[in-house]
């Protein structure tokens, strides 16, 4: 015998919102491979220009565990675009100084990123944008702000091969 589904009273919102978000993490991905950026590198660079900022301190800015932040700064030094150096503040404090050209390269990623933020909201008719991103700030900034503790860490699941 088989048992009917329940009945869904309300919109599949974490569908909607985890599908979304990774669409749009994998076009973002794309179109910074153009200029040998991922994700994580343009996130470093753009916070670590914004201020003086340790390495511990950008890796929780990016969502970045130690070893990926790690890896990431290496990408960077290695490409020339940043480099470890003492703090102003605390020579104890290693910070990430950004290099002249990974200077350059920051200004080109953010219009990369502006572009493809913006291709995205273009999908949608002009008057429901702004309500769009209102409506999804609240969330982030309140209801949905803090993760909640689990003793079941969610994971993505797997994506199909194609």
């Amino acid at each position: 015998m088989t048992a009917m589904a329940p009945t869904k009273t309300e919109p599949d919102l974490s569908f909607l919102l985890d599908h979304t978000s990774h669409v749009l993490r994998t076009q973002m991905s794309a179109a910074l491979a153009e200029i040998g950026l991922t994700s994580r590198m343009h996130c470093v660079l753009v916070h670590a220009l914004e201020e003086e900022r340790t390495q511990a301190q950008l890796a929780e800015i990016g969502d970045m565990d130690k070893t990926t932040m790690v890896v990431t700064v290496d990408a960077l030094e290695k490409a020339g675009l940043a480099e470890r150096r003492a703090s102003a503040q605390d020579r104890r404090a290693r910070i990430i100084a950004v290099t002249e050209e990974g200077a350059r390269i920051a200004e080109r990623s953010q219009e990369i990123v502006d572009r493809v933020h913006r291709e995205a909201l273009t999908a949608l008719p002009e008057t429901q944008r702004a309500a769009l991103v209102c409506a999804l700030t609240r969330l982030s900034e309140g209801h949905l702000a803090t993760p909640t503790e689990s003793p079941r860490p969610t994971r993505r699941a797997r994506q199909r091969e194609k």
